[in-house]
C-alpha cells in the first residue's frame, strides 16, 4: 500500500490485501463510468514522426519519445495528427439490462395501496415483471489492440454478468460484444467483437513516462459524446488510490495521474502520448478535485494482454497475505520494529485471515505480524509496494523474501501461485 498525500489503498480480496491504519485518512476515487438514470454511477496505430516548422504564434515542442528518439512538432498539429490516427481505434461500450430482472425495479410506490389496481392504477407487480424491459443503463470506452477485434477496457465497465454489451465503433457501426477475460487483480478486461481488419493502437513503454509529458485522452465522455478528445500532461506517476463506485471499490497502485479532462464514460479509453501510442488506460477521477484523473499504466495493460494471448485468460501471481505498507509515521504510531516493509495483518472480519490458509505464503511459513522487508533484494516501501513488486513475476516463479520474524531477519523462498 503506497501512501501518496491523502490517498490510501485498501485491498479487500485477491492476491494481496491491505487495510487502512487509523493514522491515514481515506479518500475514495470514483471509477469513471457514465451516470445511469437507474442506478447512479455505473460501469462504464503506431506512432508517426513529424518534422514541422512552427507557424507564427505556435509553440514548437521537442519531445522525448518512449523509443528514446526526439522529434520536433507544433503542439496543435501533433494533437490533431494523433487524434486522426487514434480515433478510429477507440470504441464506445454500451451497457444494457433487462430492468425487470432487477429486484425491486418498477415497483410503483402507490402499488401497495389496495385501491390502486381497483381504480385502474396500472399493472400488478407480477404483470410488470413478465415483459422484457431492456434499456441502456450505462456506458464506457475501450480501444482495439488487434485487427481481429480484441478490445481492452476497464473491468468495472463489463463486470455485470446480468448485462449485455454493445460496441459502437467510430464510424457508428454496432457489434454485439463478448467479455472474454477479466483481470483477477487489476481493473482490466478484454472484450471481443466479430470484425476483421480493425484499426488498433500500440502500447508504449510506460516506464519511460515523465511528469510534465503531453498526453491525450479519447473516450465516450458522459456516455453521450463519442470519441471526445481532451489533452493535458502527466501530473504524477506511481500513485496509489482506492477507486470506488456504488457497487464496490478496488485498490490500484502505480497509476498515472493526469490533468487531461476525464469524465464519466471515459473508463477504458486510451491515454495517448504525442506519437499516438497508448501509455495508459483511463480509469478513475477524483471528485474532490478538478482535472485529477488516473490511468492504469500501459505496461500493466501489456501484461494482461500477453497473459490472455498465451493462456486464454489473464493470470496474476498470488502470495496470499493481507498487509499494510509501513511508513515512518505508521511505525512510530504503532511502535513497530521496522519503518519500512509490508506488515502482515488480520482484517476486520473473522474470515479476513492475515495469511490465507493453503496459500504460497502459508506453505512458506509466513504468519501474522511478520514484516516482509524485501522481494528479490528490492526494498518494500512506499515507492515499491509488495503488490507492485510481485506483479513483476509470473505464476510459478520462486521469489526470495527477506522477512522480519519474531525479532530476527530471515530469508524465505516462496513459489507464487495463481490469483483467483
Amino acid at each position: 500500500m503506497e501512501n501518496n498525500q491523502e490517498i490510501q489503498t485498501t485491498r479487500t480480496a485477491g492476491e494481496v490485501n491491505q487495510r487502512p491504519m487509523a493514522v491515514l485518512s481515506q479518500k475514495i476515487i470514483i471509477l469513471v463510468v457514465v451516470l445511469s438514470v437507474i442506478f447512479g454511477a455505473m460501469g462504464g496505430a503506431g506512432g508517426a514522426y513529424f518534422f514541422l516548422k512552427a507557424p507564427a504564434g505556435q509553440k514548437l515542442l521537442s519531445v522525448n519519445q518512449s523509443s528514446g528518439q526526439k522529434i520536433s512538432l507544433t503542439e496543435d498539429s501533433a494533437v490533431i495528427d494523433v487524434v486522426k490516427q487514434a480515433s478510429p481505434a477507440v470504441v464506445s461500450i454500451i451497457i444494457s439490462q433487462d430492468l425487470n430482472k432487477i429486484p425491486g425495479y418498477g415497483m410503483n410506490p402507490y402499488s401497495q395501496n389496495p385501491f390502486f389496481n381497483f381504480f385502474g392504477g396500472g399493472q400488478s407487480q407480477q404483470q410488470q415483471s413478465t415483459a422484457p424491459n431492456v434499456q441502456e443503463v450505462g456506458a464506457g470506452s475501450g480501444f482495439f489492440v488487434s485487427a481481429d477485434g480484441l478490445i481492452l477496457t476497464n473491468k468495472h465497465v463489463v463486470s455485470d454478468l446480468t448485462a449485455s454489451y454493445t460496441v459502437i465503433t467510430s464510424d457508428g457501426k454496432k457489434y454485439d460484444a463478448k467479455v472474454v477475460a477479466q483481470d483477477p487483480v487489476n481493473d482490466l478486461a478484454i472484450v471481443k467483437i466479430g470484425i476483421q481488419n480493425a484499426p488498433y493502437l500500440k502500447l508504449a513503454d510506460s516506464s519511460r513516462l515523465q511528469v510534465g509529458q503531453h498526453v491525450i485522452a479519447i473516450g465516450n465522455s458522459l456516455g453521450q459524446y463519442q470519441n471526445t478528445v481532451t489533452s493535458g500532461i502527466v501530473s504524477g506517476i506511481g500513485r496509489s488510490i482506492t477507486a470506488g463506485s456504488d457497487t464496490g471499490s478496488e485498490d490500484l497502485s502505480g497509476v498515472i495521474q493526469t490533468d487531461a479532462a476525464i469524465n464519466p464514460g471515459n473508463s477504458g479509453g486510451p491515454l495517448l502520448d504525442i506519437t499516438g501510442q497508448v501509455i495508459g488506460m483511463n480509469t478513475a477521477i477524483d471528485q474532490q478535485g478538478q482535472l485529477v484523473g488516473f490511468a492504469i499504466p500501459s505496461n500493466e495493460v501489456q501484461k494482461a494482454l500477453e497473459s490472455f494471448q498465451k493462456n486464454g485468460k489473464i493470470t496474476r501471481p498470488f502470495l496470499g497475505v493481507r498487509y499494510i505498507t509501513i511508513t515512518s509515521d505508521i511505525a512510530k504510531q504503532n511502535n513497530l520494529p521496522q519503518d519500512f516493509g509490508a506488515l502482515i495483518v488480520r482484517g476486520q472480519n473473522v474470515t479476513d485471515f492475515a495469511v490465507q490458509p493453503g496459500s504460497p505464503a502459508d506453505k512458506a511459513g509466513l504468519v501474522e505480524n511478520d514484516i516482509i522487508l524485501e522481494v528479490n533484494g528490492t526494498k518494500v516501501d512506499e515507492n515499491n509496494s509488495l503488490s507492485t513488486l510481485l506483479q513483476n513475476f509470473n505464476v510459478g516463479d520462486t521469489v526470495d523474501l527477506q522477512v522480519y520474524h519474531k525479532g530476527k531477519t530471515e530469508d524465505v523462498k516462496v513459489t507464487l501461485g495463481e490469483s483467483k
